[in-house]
């Protein structure tokens, strides 16, 4: 098809109006999708299954899944969850179970075992890339023209640049990520307001206003840190979360998204992330913070529950937090211990960068196909039942709010859990939990969506802050560069130490255990480990997609 009328395959698939969708039928990719002959793989298939419309197998159906069990929710094979995509699909669900804390670990063991179930959730990118050169998971490009639900809302929501990103050098892609109507935001600072309004301060727009409020917290309360924060145990950028929202307002990819690879859309080529100026100016804001006791030198090494207390017990009044932490942990914990106190999460404030969401956030972590799934005759069936359970409005539907009559009511796109029935504490003296005891908003099976759903479980605070939110732009995608395998196991052996040096002087930096002086004399470092050759590595790639892509 490339040489058809010399247009080539971008042209043919704009054409068709799937850009970035390379498996149209009759015009896969390449590999197994043009080799493998699905027609004795359609067993218990149904005919004219379309995108809206419930798959019912032709006959009952059992696949194997490996299932992350959370501990805040741990699983029971009696789920409501099990029964209902039963009764509705035809379809029986084998679950392999595997603790939260082991799971990638158990995942890799299973699949260079040979061992791991056909459908495999749960897996983030580029954490795919580790099985695709053994050919233990499927090309799953390949395979998007049996799931007319997937392909529809990429068509819709335009998320084609977003697939390209996660393509390797074949040109295709391996992982069926979730998809977002809308980039969903999760992180930003809090501040206790009744504090604020007492000393006459308002909450911040701007990183410049965050440093002012702290000073005038610091002035009030000299003996304190005004800001404490978390999320740096047990993750490789400590701090995750201040860092991953405040680089946003730089335009830098941080904390928990930090990638050593990152393109300048000026240069119109990809450097490395944690030399370039945006990522310095970020580090010297926090240098700052630190430096005039305004944020506390513990949120870098403390637990999470330390933070917290310090809140509590009114040792701060800043501190990171997501929706429903601010909601169920903070707010109901202050309002149970300090008379009259009030919490609220602010927008991500504006730095540098101005009114943008990092690029990249409409795509969530999805689902892996086992090959030993593409040698099975239930293949395409199987294929169809993944794009209804994680793709279709209903099924998402079901995964996330479970059955109606049942477990909520709906009116108006308004949902309403029916009485005696709890989520994330919404209802602490509900005798029943949606997720523990029917097994519906389980991470396994719920994220991605349109905005109508996604927001349908905000809570008020959470709606005004994702509203504030989604009016702001993303930043354009980073383009495809996928690696070749040999050039992927090179990346590797250079992305590791270079990672963790770019982290471990960042915390220096901020510490103040490292000058900002030094910060050419650590470029050089980041050099001496091949900090170019990596780039060098990745722009090669770049090109070279582009050229084979033309």
């Amino acid at each position: 098809m490339k040489n058809a009328g010399h247009l080539s395959r971008r042209q043919i698939l704009a054409a068709a109006g799937f850009v970035g969708l390379a498996t149209l039928t009759g015009c896969n990719s390449g590999g197994d999708g043009d080799s493998k002959d699905l027609s004795k793989k359609r067993h218990g298939v149904m005919k004219d299954y379309r995108a809206g419309q419930r798959f019912k197998a032709a006959e009952p159906l059992s696949f194997s899944l490996l299932h992350n069990n959370n501990p805040v929710y741990p699983m029971k094979r009696d789920w409501l969850f099990w029964k209902e995509v039963t009764k509705r699909t035809g379809v029986t669900l084998e679950p392999l179970d595997v603790p939260l804390a082991d799971y990638e670990k158990k995942r890799s063991v299973l699949i260079g075992a040979g061992d791991a179930p056909f459908i495999i959730p749960k897996t983030y990118h580029p954490s795919e890339v580790a099985f695709v050169s053994s050919g233990a998971i499927v090309p799953v490009s390949d395979y998007v023209h049996l799931m007319p639900n997937f392909r529809d809302k990429v068509r819709k929501w335009k998320l084609e640049p977003e697939l390209d990103s996660i393509r390797q050098s074949d040109g295709k892609y391996y992982l069926l990520p979730g998809l977002h109507e809308k980039a969903k935001a999760n992180y930003s600072l809090s501040f206790r307001t009744d504090v604020l309004d007492r000393l006459g301060l308002t909450l911040p727009t701007t990183w410049d206003e965050v440093y002012d409020v702290l000073k005038a917290l610091k002035a009030e309360y000299p003996a304190k840190y005004p800001w404490t924060d978390r999320w740096s145990i047990n993750t490789p950028f400590p701090c995750g979360a201040l860092f991953g929202y405040l680089g946003q307002a730089y335009g830098v990819k941080a904390g928990w998204g930090y990638d050593n690879i990152s393109y300048d859309t000026e240069a119109r080529k990809f450097v490395f992330t944690a030399a370039t100026d945006r990522y310095r100016e970020m580090v010297e804001y926090v240098r700052k913070l630190v430096a005039e006791k305004l944020l506390d030198p513990e949120s870098f090494t403390q637990q999470d529950d330390q933070a917290v207390q310090k809140l509590l017990a009114e040792k701060s009044y800043v501190i990171s937090a997501n929706p429903q932490e601010l909601v169920q942990n903070y707010r109901y914990n202050l309002e149970k211990q300090v008379k009259g106190a009030r919490i609220e999460m602010v927008p991500v404030p504006l730095g540098p960068a101005g009114p943008v969401v990092l690029g990249g956030a409409r795509l969530e972590n999805g689902v892996m196909i086992s090959s030993k799934a593409l040698r099975a005759d239930t293949f395409v069936a199987m294929m169809q039942f993944v794009d209804w359970l994680w793709y279709s409005d209903e099924g998402q539907r079901l995964c996330k709010w479970g059955v109606p009559g049942v477990t909520y009511t709906e009116s108006g796109g308004r949902y309403e859990l029916k009485s005696g029935i709890s989520l994330m504490g919404s209802d602490p003296d509900a005798p029943k939990d949606l997720q523990k005891d029917f097994g519906f908003f389980n991470g396994v099976f719920t994220y991605g969506g349109s905005w109508d759903l996604v927001s349908s479980s905000f809570s008020p605070d959470e709606k005004k802050f994702q509203d504030a939110m989604a009016g702001r732009e993303q930043l354009p995608i980073d383009p495809a560069h996928p690696l070749q395998s040999v050039e992927q196991e090179q990346a590797t052996l250079w992305d590791t130490p270079l990672k963790d040096h770019a982290i471990q002087n960042t915390l220096k930096f901020v510490l103040g255990q490292r000058p900002m002086s030094e910060w050419d004399a650590y470029v050089t470092e980041l050099k001496a480990k091949n900090l170019q050759q990596l780039v060098d590595l990745h722009n090669r790639a770049h090109d070279r997609f582009e050229k084979e892509n033309a």
